[in-house]
């Protein structure tokens, strides 16, 4: 009882709001790296200034008009629910979206959503490669059953260029062989390989730079 009072008291004496979210953070995150759940993201959820949340360039997720006009009603009469997932870009001090982007876009298109939340947008931090930040992405639009095909198909496109195997794609994604096919054609990633057997694996430019790699040093050696 007296740590909480000493908390009110705390947090009583400063005029700011934000300010007052700041030390409240502070408390969180400390909690957080105590907690027995701190592996994980929504054990710590953050209010950080939309003007500091960003969109990333790869979503392949798309809501209709109707859509986000729901969207918008929904928060406006039960707030946020859902935090937005993203990653922390400490070079540029950005938080990247990787999940929620139109509930970002509701909070930065709707004024009274803004002035309601005090600019302050709920997001959790996850730490991913790009690769892994485009899986995510991929595997929260395909739960919910919203993706494009164009899209994803690009993310994949992305992610074998990255160097990437097909069975580590089906196996992140959630696709089947048959389905990551598709995929390469619709992006045409097929069409660079267009001798060689349809049902075969194909190489990235960087597997193929890899293997070279290897038989130079293994020529040099002999």
């Amino acid at each position: 009882m007296q740590l909480k009072q000493q908390i009110q008291n705390q947090l009583d004496a400063l005029q700011d709001t934000r300010a007052k979210v700041l030390y409240l953070e502070e408390l969180r995150s400390f909690i957080h790296e105590i907690s027995p759940q701190r592996s994980q993201p929504v054990n710590f959820v953050r209010w950080i200034p939309i003007e500091k949340v960003h969109a990333n360039d790869y979503n392949p997720n798309s809501v209709a008009k109707n859509e986000m006009r729901l969207l918008y009603v929904s928060i406006q009469h039960d707030g946020y629910t859902q935090p937005v997932v993203t990653v922390y870009d400490e070079e540029k001090d950005q938080y990247v979206i990787v999940d929620g982007f139109h509930r970002y876009t509701t909070m930065r298109l709707n004024q009274d959503i803004a002035d309601r939340n005090n600019g302050l947008l709920p997001v959790v931090v996850i730490e991913k490669s790009i690769n892994d930040r485009m899986a995510s992405t991929i595997r929260h639009n395909r739960a919910r059953g919203k993706h494009s095909v164009s899209g994803m198909a690009n993310m994949v496109f992305q992610m074998l260029e990255n160097g990437w195997s097909d069975e580590a794609i089906c196996a992140e994604l959630g696709v089947e062989a048959d389905e990551l096919v598709r995929l390469k054609h619709v992006t045409g990633f097929s069409k660079l390989f267009e001798n060689v057997d349809y049902r075969r694996s194909w190489q990235t430019k960087r597997q193929i730079q890899l293997a070279k790699q290897y038989a130079d040093e293994v020529a040099n050696a002999n």
